[in-house]
């Protein structure tokens, strides 16, 4: 029989995404680096429109951006969250950085995977933390794709 994964895909846009049976084990890998329980993880890729209507409704912002995570479980509980990131703000950060989009599109959603495992980005030592960090599960799913 085979197992559902806790991590799960949605697509409300049209979006290339290789390899996914392994990127959500590489997910489920980082939980278990990171020392967080996981009990379902939804990521939902969407549009510009859908993801600055989200930011507006739940945090009361008025602005593009390229991911939003929402926790839904308790502190102390395994992690039940979703993660919403805009197919438009990828593209164009890979464009801006000069990045693959497939890069681009990995690096945000460990940005929001390490969001649920404690790390924050609102000072600048916080980015420098969770940019590393990003950058280092980039380059381990790289080597782990071979």
């Amino acid at each position: 029989m085979n197992k559902k994964l806790p991590v799960q895909f949605h697509f409300l846009v049209s979006c290339t995404l290789t390899n996914r049976g392994s990127l959500k084990n590489f997910i489920l890998s980082i939980f278990k680096k990171e020392k967080r329980s996981l009990e379902n993880i939804n990521i939902v890729f969407c549009d510009d429109k859908y993801l600055l209507d989200l930011n507006r409704r739940f945090l009361q912002h008025d602005f593009y951006t390229d991911i939003l995570s929402f926790p839904l479980s308790e502190v102390d509980k395994p992690l039940v969250g979703e993660i919403y990131i805009s197919i438009e703000r990828v593209r164009e950060n890979a464009r801006s950085l000069g990045s693959t989009l497939n890069d681009e599109l990995h690096r945000v959603i460990f940005h929001g995977v390490l969001h649920f495992c404690g790390y924050h980005d609102k000072s600048g030592s916080d980015i420098r933390v969770m940019r590393k960090k990003e950058e280092y599960y980039l380059l381990a799913y790289h080597k782990a794709l071979g």
